[in-house]
């Protein structure tokens, strides 16, 4: 869904200018200004939801960063329209609103609950919102969770995976962006049980973990490894061979007098910071390795520089 074509705007709109094309879309689409007219009832939801979106900076954040179809994956209709004004806006058009002039709430629930039925919202219209709602929809199925474990790898690339459903006997492929991070959920829409009362199914919630790495350290879109150097490549300077997330290996130049714990940076060599996003640094951090055990010529020359201060 392009919200952006849907209100008519382009992505450098200002906020009081969605607000204007929301005005102008949802008055042409009212249900009370179309009476069973199912096309417009459908453009009139999608200009809800565009301007739920554009109008929080955040969301739409996530919307020009995951595009349209990832961005539905990880919000659902509840998140879209939590925290939104579109209630005190369409309130304005009390006097298009068959009489009533507002959207009555029986039992004083949300007035997106009669457009967007989510199985927990405890209002309704009584039959109608302001003379010329929608039905209430019977209740979604229950959304269910699962954990999905990915490698650093995968965060670089982007990936797919086949999940395997036993409560539908299906399988479903899942798209994972590059960049995303532990903890964040994937949405996959329809996945989840089946509802008791004939509605639609609940939604598949994928929360995803990342395992540990032999190599890296992540911080964001930032990876961190670690060298051991001599002592002499650190006083002196050198080179060191440092893998990459994408397999591959760079000669990196050391400075002289390279303390241990000093960090080279290698940049745009980290992880991508979201599917169309920058890569990250990547931070070598320097460790200088001290040996456990001497031959008997480096004991000599230990001792030697001992006596000249280092």
């Amino acid at each position: 869904m392009d919200y952006y074509k849907i209100l008519g705007v382009d992505k450098s709109a200002s906020s009081q200018e969605i607000k204007k094309a929301y005005r102008k879309v949802a008055m042409k689409y009212h249900p009370d200004r179309n009476k069973d007219d199912k096309a417009a009832e459908e453009k009139f939801k999608e200009a809800n939801e565009a301007y739920a979106v554009l109008s929080d900076a955040e969301k739409k954040q996530q919307y020009d960063t995951y595009g349209s179809a990832d961005f539905s994956q990880r919000f659902s209709q509840e998140d879209i329209f939590k925290g939104s004004d579109i209630g005190s806006i369409l309130r304005e058009f009390g006097i298009n609103m068959g009489g009533g002039g507002g959207f009555r709430q029986a039992g004083g629930g949300s007035p997106f609950d009669s457009f967007f039925s989510q199985g927990g919202g405890g209002g309704d219209c009584g039959g109608s919102c302001g003379g010329g709602g929608f039905q209430q929809q019977p209740a979604k199925g229950q959304d269910m969770s699962l954990e999905l474990w990915l490698t650093l790898e995968e965060v670089a690339s982007g990936t797919e995976r086949t999940i395997s459903l036993a409560h539908m006997q299906d399988k479903v492929s899942v798209k994972i962006p590059a960049g995303i991070e532990a903890g964040k959920k994937l949405r996959v829409s329809g996945k989840g049980a089946q509802s008791q009362q004939g509605g639609q199914p609940g939604d598949l919630l994928l929360k995803i973990n990342i395992q540990d790495h032999a190599l890296f350290e992540r911080d964001g879109a930032q990876l961190t490894y670690k060298a051991d150097i001599p002592f002499s490549q650190a006083a002196m300077g050198g080179k060191v061979t440092v893998p990459t997330i994408d397999g591959k290996e760079l000669n990196v130049k050391t400075p002289a007098g390279m303390q241990s714990g000093g960090k080279l940076r290698l940049k745009g060599k980290g992880l991508p910071s979201g599917p169309k996003g920058p890569n990250g640094d990547l931070y070598v951090k320097m460790q200088v390795a001290i040996p456990k055990e001497l031959t008997e010529s480096q004991q000599e020359l230990i001792e030697k520089l001992q006596t000249e201060g280092l």
